[in-house]
């Protein structure tokens, strides 16, 4: 037996305009055409490109990001001047700390210290002076040297000169001697000869003798005037050697107070840098604020606990700052980035209506743009990009607060939507443009070239 569902339901009115208005075939051909041209078209429609990233927001200064206070100096607190959520200004007064070293625990330190500096100093002014008063005294022992050298100089000239004038002396007298024995020997002849008389050969003989005894004194004499001129030249080596012995003690003397002065220069120098140091020293007592900022947060509370020297002591929160973000992307997708390329921002806590592909139906996002990419990646393996508001753009919220979580958005090149999902549906990544950089992401440099 043949059942026809049409049979049960066919006395209903309801079912005979269902069938006539909704279940012909013509109607049915009609939507489902309908239907295939909406998605050719959409399929056609352009699809932005994007990499999602989530980040965080920070600073885009290093300067104005939150940063600790810390002791240069290890001591003990001895007075909180703020408390957490204080606004301070830069040089205005944290905390107040005392000494704990032994070394610095003196209060008369600095007037004690300054005391031995100049008392050095003094030490050094009578180094100073000895040495220029040696000085002078090695001026005047070189002066007297030449006088003196000069002086035993001319005597041996002197001498010499006598010297000359004996031996000629000692000559001539030499002369006389041979003249008059030739006459006395020729005087003697005479008188056996009957020529000369006894008186003129004796008045001979006297003459002669008289020669002799005044070769004798030429000899004498000589010797003499050769030694003085002997004594004249030891006199002249005597001054050179006692001069050059007083002049060697003299500069011995000299050097030993320029030695002296220096070493009392280097310890005044170090003295002085340990003065120094105990003047800086006093400063740190007083730990202040770097700059105007928002005391958030007292790291190390409480009176007389003991802090090490670099420890911090609270955090503070610029006033003023300039916000940022920072992403973190794959390396697949860091190629695709490059400085200035767009990024739209979701911020929590702003509800958005976001469509990724079309960014101009995207409601409740916030415009950026890349300043700087991270040669090298962080412990997880993802680079870090830091974003920037986008110039002459929708302004980020006010309230936005550092830290707060961020997801961004880069925009990349447009496709057909076909496109974009073939490419998903395979795992490829984004198109990477080579050659020609794409207006979306394009920087006004290459803009302009």
């Amino acid at each position: 037996m043949n059942f026809k569902p049409d049979s049960v339901f066919v006395h209903l009115s309801s079912f005979t305009r269902i069938k006539e208005s909704f279940w012909t075939r013509k109607g049915m051909g009609r939507m489902m055409w309908a239907l295939l041209i909406i998605i050719l078209v959409f399929m056609f429609l352009p699809w932005t490109q994007n990499i999602n990233s989530y980040g965080r927001v920070t600073t885009l200064l290093p300067d104005q990001r939150p940063q600790e206070v810390q002791t240069v100096i290890g001591g003990r607190l001895a007075q909180w001047l703020v408390r957490e959520g204080d606004t301070v200004r830069k040089g205005d007064t944290i905390v107040l700390i005392t000494e704990v070293k032994d070394t610095y625990l003196d209060p008369g330190l600095l007037d004690q210290t300054e005391r031995q500096v100049k008392s050095k100093e003094q030490s050094m002014e009578g180094y100073s002076s000895k040495v220029n008063a040696i000085s002078r005294q090695i001026s005047s022992l070189e002066s007297l040297q030449e006088l003196k050298y000069r002086q035993a100089a001319n005597k041996v000239s002197q001498e010499k000169l006598k010297l000359n004038a004996d031996f000629a002396e000692l000559q001539a007298a030499r002369t006389d001697l041979s003249i008059a024995r030739t006459r006395y020997s020729r005087d003697s002849l005479l008188m056996v000869q009957g020529l000369k008389s006894p008186l003129e050969l004796e008045s001979r003989k006297l003459k002669l003798q008289e020669t002799i005894a005044k070769l004798n004194s030429m000899e004498n004499k000589l010797d003499i005037t050769k030694s003085t001129l002997s004594n004249a030249e030891y006199e002249l080596r005597n001054v050179i050697n006692e001069y050059g012995e007083k002049l060697a003690k003299a500069e011995s003397e000299r050097f030993s107070a320029v030695s002296g002065q220096m070493e009392t220069e280097a310890e005044i120098a170090k003295m002085r840098n340990t003065l120094s140091n105990y003047k800086i020293r006093s400063g740190f007592y007083v730990v202040t604020a770097p700059q105007d900022g928002i005391i958030t947060r007292a790291l190390t509370a409480g009176l007389g606990e003991t802090v090490k020297e670099g420890e911090a002591i609270c955090s503070i929160m610029p006033l003023h700052y300039r916000l940022a973000v920072e992403l973190f992307l794959d390396p697949m997708d860091l190629p695709l980035i490059r400085k200035g390329s767009k990024v739209r921002f979701l911020f929590d806590g702003w509800p958005a209506l976001v469509f990724s592909g079309w960014p101009a139906m995207t409601y409740g996002t916030f415009p950026g743009a890349v300043v700087a990419i991270d040669p090298f990646p962080g412990k997880d393996g993802k680079y870090r990009v830091l974003v920037a508001p986008q110039e002459n753009a929708k302004d980020w919220p006010e309230m936005l607060r550092v830290g707060s979580g961020a997801r961004g958005i880069a925009l990349l090149g447009k496709v057909p939507v076909w496109y974009e999902i073939w490419r998903q549906l395979n795992g490829f990544p984004p198109d990477f443009y080579h050659g020609t950089v794409k207006p979306e992401t394009a920087t006004p440099d290459q803009v302009k070239r």
